[in-house]
């Protein structure tokens, strides 16, 4: 466990994430905005979606749209085992493909910024900031963002 988590237990302001691996980087989702972690099966694609858009999957009877978060920040595509991550807004099912998941990470608020000027461009768009853990860069992902620009939900702000 980290400084920046060890020192934070019971305070409000702390910040949690659930961490998860897209090509090697670490991610931080808010705890709020993931319902569920599970592997996928047989995702169907969809013709002409964008390419972000890795199909849609029935999971217990809901059609969740999966997006690949490798594409989705111009990753090239891993032979990783593929997690996803489950999400729910505006009564719509979405899943993040992700190479892992890692921790829950209850961080000090001193330790976040926001994005520095060396974050990949086409990452910036998709990222809150960043938590410097000792190490490595724990980007916070933007999941409204991320859900905007493949379609999903339109942002309230």
């Amino acid at each position: 466990m980290s400084t920046a988590a060890a020192n934070v237990e019971g305070r409000s302001d702390a910040h949690q994430y659930v961490t998860v691996r897209v090509g090697g980087q670490l991610f931080g989702l808010p705890i709020s905005s993931g319902n569920e972690v599970f592997v996928p099966d047989r995702i169907t694609p969809v013709p002409l979606a964008s390419r972000e858009i890795d199909g849609v999957l029935n999971l217990r009877g809901r059609i969740v749209t999966m997006i690949d978060m490798r594409r989705l920040l111009g990753l090239s595509d891993g032979t990783l085992a593929r997690m996803a991550v489950g999400i729910e807004r505006t009564g719509e099912a979405f899943a993040l493909l992700i190479d892992g998941v890692g921790d829950v990470l209850l961080l000090d608020p001193s330790t976040y910024e926001s994005n520095p000027p060396n974050l990949e461009e086409e990452w910036t768009q998709f990222a809150e900031g960043v938590h410097r853990l000792e190490t490595e860069l724990l980007v916070v992902l933007d999941v409204e963002r991320v859900l905007a620009t493949v379609g999903g939900v339109r942002s309230a702000a």
